[in-house]
């Protein structure tokens, strides 16, 4: 009897182990990659989903069959946030053409910028290369008079050597009004982040320094995510900067900086620690039908390679380069026009400082992160990825408006050997 009772548990312990099998087709697409062996990201849907662990060898995201679901979650989402019934995201591009005066920052990201400061309630933690906009130094000292947390983690030499600079000084008004700030510890490559963290709940990132130049001037974007997994996220990479983990010995937790809301995945990538421009790569070679980029610096051979090779399967791909960059013998302008692809160069007599993919209408790719080896290997960097027709949407259109104001390339200006 004890026997038969010891061999049924066993069988039992067998079939519990055996594989699912489930009939829901796999996606045609990987939205985006977690790791060099890539697990299948499935969007949220009615039916719970099982989170396999990752391992060497790439998982698949299955839809649960049980009548008790057990759900898995990464250390990053170990506490399951609902995501409240207002958009939890918001989108901000600058206008140079018609936001252009720092004396009036009515309608500009800078005013946008100073109401999520003066609503924080708890903490303003921020990573951000550059400052000097004195009614947002403003609003962060009366924050932190009201008890608000404010720290700043910034750049040495663009921070705060050069703070003592004309039309500098804000981080020195910063630190009088008792709000703390550090560099990057005399690294020779640059903190180049511009994130801040709201109360651990809202994430302001993208594109766009806090500085004249980089509100009013330059074309720069911005995407604020509302959502505390998000923000966790950023807070651990935060900290690293905070406590001077730095550079490619940082510690990397890139299997768990992803989440999934509303339906829409995001995942979230920093430099050097992650090799984030893999990870870009890997989706641009996974393009279907389209690829737009808006490129500030752009000298990585392997993803100008990688666009090239899309460009001959098919797919509609085409971009902007800022025009002072792009006349750098080391720009991919020369690769990329040479092999036939539609490229310009911008027309903003200032710069073009965005750092844009967005693929198959989809895929929106942005973040600090220029297309370098220097910034993918040595600086201090994010990507964020999210796969989301509306938010896409967006940025196809002002990638659609800049490409009308971008020029094409002058005849015997670039000789392809």
């Amino acid at each position: 009897m004890k026997k038969n009772i010891l061999f049924l548990a066993l069988c039992l312990v067998i079939i519990a182990c055996e594989p699912l099998e489930v009939d829901t087709p796999l996606p045609t697409q990987i939205p985006f990659y977690v790791t060099e062996t890539p697990s299948i990201i499935i969007p949220v849907t009615e039916t719970p989903q099982i989170i396999l662990p990752i391992t060497d060898t790439p998982q698949i995201i299955q839809p649960a069959i049980t009548e008790t679901p057990v759900i898995i979650l990464p250390e990053a989402t170990a506490t399951a946030v609902p995501v409240p019934a207002a958009k939890w995201w918001e989108v901000y591009f600058t206008d140079p053409l018609t936001i252009n005066n720092p004396d009036n920052p009515a309608g500009s990201i800078e005013e946008k910028l100073i109401q999520f400061i003066d609503g924080a309630q708890s903490s303003i933690h921020i990573a951000s290369f550059e400052f000097n906009l004195p009614l947002v130094a403003d609003a962060l000292i009366a924050a932190k008079a009201r008890g608000v947390d404010v720290r700043w983690v910034t750049d040495d030499e663009n921070g705060l050597d050069i703070d003592g600079n004309e039309n500098r000084g804000q981080f020195t008004r910063l630190m009088a009004g008792g709000i703390e700030v550090k560099d990057d510890a005399g690294r020779s490559a640059l903190m180049h982040n511009k994130f801040w963290i709201f109360d651990r709940q809202i994430t302001w990132t993208g594109s766009t320094n806090i500085t004249v130049n980089g509100i009013y001037k330059q074309n720069n974007n911005v995407i604020v995510i509302r959502s505390s997994e998000i923000s966790t996220i950023y807070e651990r990479e935060w900290e690293e900067l905070w406590t001077e983990q730095l550079g490619r010995r940082a510690p990397s937790t890139v299997n768990n900086q992803w989440a999934i809301l509303d339906g829409t995945p995001i995942q979230v990538l920093f430099s050097s620690e992650d090799h984030a421009m893999d990870n870009v790569i890997a989706i641009v070679n996974d393009a279907q039908t389209s690829i737009r980029f808006l490129a500030f610096s752009f000298t990585d051979y392997p993803l100008a390679q990688a666009m090239i090779a899309k460009a001959q399967a098919g797919v509609d791909v085409q971009g902007v380069f800022e025009t002072f960059g792009s006349n750098s013998p080391r720009s991919e302008l020369k690769t990329t026009w040479c092999a036939g692809l539609p490229v310009r160069q911008d027309g903003n007599p200032s710069f073009l400082h965005d750092k844009i993919i967005v693929i198959d209408n989809s895929i929106v790719i942005t973040g600090s992160l220029n297309f370098s080896s220097s910034a993918d290997e040595d600086n201090e960097e994010n990507v964020i990825i999210l796969d989301n027709p509306e938010i896409a949407a967006l940025y196809l259109q002002e990638y659609q408006k800049i490409w009308d104001q971008a020029m094409n390339i002058p005849a015997g200006t670039i000789s392809c050997e």
